[in-house]
């Protein structure tokens, strides 16, 4: 479905990305960890085309997102707030998502339906624009127009970050059941959130992969060993 080759992306001539092969098939709950600064959202936004690679290309269903427009069709996502529109309304702005992929008024009704336990009453018919919400709110407006589409693809950037624990524990079970063809990637701080929703984990540190493991039992406490090592070393006074 994904596929990754040489890519890399600099700065000024630092190099804060580097990620030679990995590929993402279809139907793939894929997990994206690394502290701040790892580069993780600048992979994100090479898959989306957002930004320029310095070097390599992503490919979707084979063809390179930076030469096609065909992926846009089959892709949803939500990385920022910068994907909204601020001087919408939640409503207003579903439906102007839902045009963009052919999606009717009934159908976009009975698609909202799906998330009412995730709005929990905050989101639809508050007559308030998309600006003027909470950060978790503003959240929760992307991550559904993201899925309005039925993506064949998922992109979410620290989709649990904002919300408050009620609403995170509805999102996991709100990705742990969509479709199961349906490919995700998912960033997150949160090791426990992404190990419980996702099945693959790849660990970034300093724009390269330094682990790229499947999901086991083990799996969460294998990475918060290595990362309070990565603590362990940025503290411990050099002799």
């Amino acid at each position: 479905m994904i596929t990754i080759h040489n890519l890399s992306k600099s700065y000024k001539g630092v190099e804060v990305l580097r990620v030679d092969e990995v590929t993402i098939p279809q139907g793939e709950s894929f997990g994206l960890v690394g502290n701040n600064g790892a580069g993780k959202t600048t992979l994100f936004s090479l898959i989306m085309d957002l930004i320029q690679p310095s070097s390599g290309e992503v490919q979707s269903k084979g063809k390179p997102v930076a030469r096609s427009e065909h992926w846009k069709s089959y892709t949803g996502a939500y990385l920022d707030e910068n994907f909204l529109i601020g001087f919408l309304t939640p409503r207003e702005y579903f439906e102007f998502v839902a045009k963009l992929y052919g999606v009717g008024k009934g159908e976009l009704d009975q698609r909202l339906g799906a998330f009412d336990t995730f709005f929990n009453g905050e989101i639809l018919d508050r007559k308030k624009y998309i600006r003027d919400l909470s950060k978790g709110n503003q959240k929760k407006v992307g991550i559904a127009a993201a899925l309005i589409g039925q993506p064949e693809v998922l992109v979410l950037d620290e989709p649990f970050a904002n919300l408050d624990p009620s609403s995170q524990i509805k999102l996991k079970q709100l990705i742990k059941d969509l479709p199961g063809e349906m490919t995700v990637l998912i960033s997150s701080h949160d090791l426990t959130h992404v190990t419980e929703v996702c099945e693959r984990i790849v660990v970034l540190e300093k724009g390269s992969i330094i682990r790229d493991i499947r999901t086991e039992e083990t799996t969460l406490s294998e990475l918060e060993n290595y990362f309070a090592g990565i603590q362990e070393e940025t503290t411990t006074p050099s002799e």
